[in-house]
């Protein structure tokens, strides 16, 4: 194996969602997240249509993110199914990454292409993201909790836009813990 494939394979098998509870507050700097954002550009795109759109936050917006978070589920979700845990989480959640990118994408007008391979192309361009911040060091993790995909508002989401989630990131002291697979590949795939 040349170094090339062994360097991606070995970031391929590191690359773990690393909770907002482990970051140490540690800031990235704007270069590392434009980094970032170039990796998720460069995403397998079916007839070019690039659906993916970012919305960075940082600073006091990650508050002000929090707040619209949690008011939003504290004025949509039942009593019976309101849990102060993770009300504290929305608003708290936001504060303890360094960044978060709101991963948004942009239907293609002509539709083109089915909806779901836009969809596709938004998670690879993510993928990239995740490998991207493993390379660094930087802990991320892509939620997709219904408070964000309801705030076009704060995201000032544009016609044909819509939200798929947060990519949270930020720098951890953790010791990342190797990762598993309940079943080989050999136990899904099927040679013809």
């Amino acid at each position: 194996m040349n170094n090339t494939a062994a360097i991606i394979k070995e970031v391929i098998k590191k690359r773990r969602s690393i909770f907002p509870s482990s970051y140490n507050g540690k800031e990235i700097s704007t270069e590392i997240i434009q980094e970032v954002l170039e990796s998720a550009n460069w995403a397998p795109t079916h007839k070019y249509t690039e659906p993916w759109r970012f919305r960075v936050i940082r600073g006091a917006a990650r508050a002000q993110l929090g707040e619209v978070l949690s008011s939003w589920y504290k004025e949509n979700v039942s009593a019976e199914k309101f849990s102060p845990i993770k009300f504290k989480k929305l608003k708290n959640n936001p504060q303890k990454a360094a960044c978060l990118i709101a991963v948004c994408m942009k239907r293609d007008p002509k539709e083109s292409v089915p909806e779901w391979e836009e969809i596709a192309s938004v998670a690879m361009a993510v993928q990239n993201m995740y490998l991207t911040c493993t390379a660094h060091g930087i802990g991320s993790y892509w939620s997709s909790t219904k408070a964000i995909l309801k705030q076009n508002d704060f995201l000032k989401l544009g016609e044909g836009e819509r939200c798929l989630g947060l990519f949270f990131m930020g720098y951890t002291d953790i010791e990342i813990p190797d990762g598993k697979r309940e079943s080989s590949i050999d136990e899904k795939v099927i040679w013809l």
